[in-house]
């Protein structure tokens, strides 16, 4: 489904003009259906990595492809989640879904942002707007309306960060329950050791540059996970012990705009 073969991205920094080196020579292959973690660091490339996956910035070297076609540009088919909710304040909910759907007829799309709000728990709220939403209800409508968009790919960017423990908690379950009914194919950024444990089919350990990809852990636990079960507890410790090898602040030589 998708296939980085030592991707690298590299920027230049200014006033200096100096390269700096954010992702070096990744490769990986993540499978249709496959639920799989990024987990670093702040600072180790977890984002910009996205960023390519999703077609917002350039490989500098190596390519990155999406059902064996070179990514060039964003797709709806790899739709994205930010950590940022990102609706827009003067639409309602279902508006908010219905935005990236206007190449359907109006009912249609109509439709499809209900059937989406049905679906993350929000029938009740289509005509709420943002501001009248609490910060895990916003995050559900932009998961709606990324799966609205019947996406192959969905490429999620520490979405739960901003949420209190309990509702990260409960969104983490909508999510997975929306991925089993879709399966859609899941890339998901994380510096928390237990959402990758609890979430993942495979997570992905990452450091800042250069080696940016640092090893694998293949989850292989059965679902439905117990969050609090003895198998999650010790995935996640060793996670844990993956990243404290790896250096915990921002690497200097990464700039500002790309630390997550």
């Amino acid at each position: 489904m998708l296939t980085l073969d030592n991707l690298t991205r590299t920027f230049t920094s200014a006033p200096s003009g100096r390269e700096i080196l954010a992702v070096d020579g990744v490769s990986l292959t993540v499978e249709q259906g496959e639920f799989l973690c990024l987990l670093g660091p702040s600072g180790c490339g977890k984002s910009t990595l996205l960023n390519l996956l999703a077609g917002f910035i350039p490989p500098s070297r190596g390519t990155a492809c999406f059902a064996g076609q070179p990514i060039t540009k964003p797709d709806p088919e790899r739709a994205v989640v930010f950590q940022d909710a990102a609706l827009f304040p003067w639409l309602t909910a279902a508006r908010n879904v219905e935005f990236g759907l206007r190449h359907l007829r109006r009912k249609e799309r109509r439709q499809r942002a209900l059937d989406m709000l049905v679906q993350v728990g929000l029938a009740d709220f289509a005509q709420a707007y943002p501001h009248e939403l609490s910060g895990g209800m916003r995050q559900r409508v932009a998961i709606a309306r990324a799966l609205a968009l019947e996406p192959k790919v969905l490429l999620m960017d520490e979405p739960f960060g901003a949420l209190d423990a309990n509702t990260r908690e409960h969104v983490q379950d909508e999510l997975l329950r929306l991925w089993e009914r879709y399966q859609t194919t899941v890339v998901f950024v994380t510096h928390n050791v237990h959402e990758a444990a609890y979430l993942a089919d495979r997570v992905a350990v990452m450091g800042p540059a250069p080696h940016s990809l640092r090893g694998w852990r293949s989850v292989g636990l059965p679902r439905p996970r117990d969050r609090d079960g003895q198998a999650v507890l010790e995935l996640s410790q060793a996670l844990r012990e993956d990243l404290s090898q790896i250096p915990c602040c921002v690497a200097p030589n990464r700039p500002p705009e790309e630390e997550q």
